[in-house]
């Protein structure tokens, strides 16, 4: 019998795990390998709450999902190899979306190891193109550094992923009985030259029609008060990015729509109408809205950080600093305009709003993703949260759902992985218990991730499932029809979701009827638990509206 292994009680990974509770984590995210026990052995006795996962995928997409919804560093680990590599999606999801996110992965022995190259990769040099910071640690001693500096770099603007790789030498390894761990630091984040707002207040007042378009930087309590005060007081008119939805309840009067598309819907003629678009939050990781032209409208450019200058994208003025303040000064500052004219981007309003009601109560089945959409909100109370995978129904969430709240609406349009749906509505359901979650996947990214049902009951989790199936690449199938290519290679086949749901001990039922959709979700929503629900689509709506109905409409307005 072999004798127990003992771990020193300050040894590396001790020592990591008490770096991680001064920065206060909650929750590790963790698919765990030999690599990483003396670090599981060391969070075995920490309040630090192991989560484990079915993959390392998922792990990662719940640790940037909890940076994003609480603004604190998420933290993920695998072991190295294939572990690794499984996070390599999550990395470019956290980074590209701006959401804090730690990834730890494990290492062989790097003072002396008996297994050659098995399973060895280098994963620092594999992380740096997806990260901000990647480093392995090759010295006990500097771990509460690395820590720190990882954890700052993460949490700081624009937010994004870093890596930390602990050899298993190095986790054994005892530092010094000296070593210092390093408070969490309280920085303030800059504010913007007065200069500059002044500059922007009188580009605001000289303008005939400005917009404000509100994208995902400003999806934040304090930014999503001070835009509101900003609209009321000037009475700009608004409309947001898909990452921006809900900033501003969209029931307000100036709300003109989302831009889930990048041209040809009614939004986007504001948006040429417009001769200048204050822009709050969005950068050109999110899929552009518009395009800029030389000589075209001015944009004013309001973020955290300087704009990276594009093609499609050059500001002719940038507001630089804490956006929460920058917004507010605005508010204060600007004033109505008597100059101001926004008829002709009100009648862009009464044309989105009648064109969203068009058959949102149809009876069709399988349902139409109007109808889809419309019970979902219905359903969903106002502080639901919705998490989107990515597929054709994400255009249709997008443009049809209106959003009461910030971060009630979680999709993703910087990487647009398929497969973060479900762990994302997890990440939501995790940190508010009392509040409804709905995961509303595709067919095919539910199947990417969908082994994450077993954590999600073990959880004991209360999320539904909303599963809209078409048998297919839903979204792929409309672009290769307009491309003008014949229907070929998206196809397949799916499992019996709800024997599939019900072998995870979820519930799980199919929706056989349209009027059968709102009450059962009701029902699902109210009973708590884990509950899958399959919905059938038509996706011929897809051509009839974005390839045929809006560019008639929208050239009419």
């Amino acid at each position: 019998m072999e004798s127990e292994r003992t771990i020193s009680e300050s040894d590396g990974a001790r020592l990591f795990v008490r770096a991680l509770e001064t920065e206060g984590v909650e929750y590790i995210f963790a698919v765990p390998g030999e690599e990483n026990l003396a670090l599981l052995e060391a969070l075995r006795t920490s309040d630090i709450q192991l989560i484990l996962n079915r993959h390392e995928q998922a792990a990662g997409f719940m640790a940037a999902t909890y940076g994003r919804l609480t603004g604190k560093v998420g933290v993920c680990l695998s072991t190295l190899g294939p572990g690794a590599t499984n996070l390599v999606t999550a990395a470019a999801y956290a980074q590209l979306g701006g959401m804090p996110m730690m990834m730890v992965t494990g290492q062989k022995p790097i003072k002396s190891s008996k297994q050659g190259l098995f399973q060895i990769l280098d994963v620092v040099d594999l992380m740096r193109p997806l990260t901000k910071y990647t480093r392995q640690i090759s010295n006990a001693n500097t771990i509460p550094a690395k820590v720190r500096e990882a954890f700052r770099l993460a949490a700081e603007e624009r937010p994004g992923a870093v890596h930390l790789e602990l050899p298993e030498d190095i986790a054994a390894e005892r530092p010094h009985d000296d070593n210092h761990i390093f408070a969490a630091s309280d920085a303030r984040r800059p504010t913007a030259s007065t200069k500059s707002l002044d500059i922007a207040c009188d580009m605001l007042r000289e303008a005939r029609h400005p917009l404000i378009m509100i994208g995902a930087g400003a999806n934040r309590k304090r930014v999503s008060r001070a835009l509101l005060h900003l609209v009321n007081s000037t009475d700009i008119p608004f409309f947001t990015t898909q990452m921006g939805k809900g900033v501003i309840d969209e029931r307000h009067p100036r709300y003109l729509g989302n831009a889930a598309l990048s041209s040809g819907d009614f939004v986007h003629c504001a948006i040429d109408e417009a001769d200048l678009v204050i822009n709050v939050g969005h950068d050109l990781v999110e899929k552009p809205p518009f395009f800029m032209h030389p000589g075209g409208k001015k944009v004013i450019h309001v973020n955290f950080s300087g704009a990276n200058v594009d093609a499609v994208y050059f500001p002719q003025h940038e507001v630089v600093g804490d956006i929460a303040n920058s917004v507010e000064y605005l508010a204060e500052h600007c004033g109505r305009c008597g100059g101001h004219d926004f008829s002709r981007l009100m009648r862009v309003k009464s044309a989105v709003d009648e064109h969203l009601m068009d058959k949102a109560g149809d009876d069709s089945f399988p349902l139409l993703p109007q109808r889809i959409v419309s019970d979902v909100r219905q359903a969903v109370p106002e502080d639901g949260i919705i998490a989107l995978d990515n597929g054709m129904y994400k255009l249709w969430f997008a443009r049809n759902y209106p959003a009461y709240d910030n971060n009630t609406v979680l999709l993703d349009n910087a990487l647009a992985s398929m497969g973060a749906g479900l762990p994302s509505a997890m990440m939501a359901a995790m940190l508010y218990p009392d509040r409804r979650v709905v995961a509303v996947c595709g067919d095919g990214g539910f199947m990417m991730n969908s082994q994450e049902m077993e954590t999600a009951v073990r959880l004991g989790l209360n999320l539904v499932v909303l599963i809209i199936n078409d048998s297919a690449y839903g979204m792929i199938k409309w672009k290769q029809a307009q491309e003008g290519f014949e229907t070929f290679g998206l196809d397949y086949g799916n499992p019996d979701f709800v024997a599939y749901a019900r072998s995870y001990g979820a519930s799980g039922e199919r929706v056989e009827r349209a009027e059968d959709l709102l009450p059962r979700l009701r029902a699902a929503l109210s009973a708590g638990g884990v509950r899958l629900l399959e919905v059938p689509v038509d996706y011929r709506e897809n051509r009839r509206v974005f390839d045929e109905e809006l560019p008639s409409l929208t050239c009419r307005l």
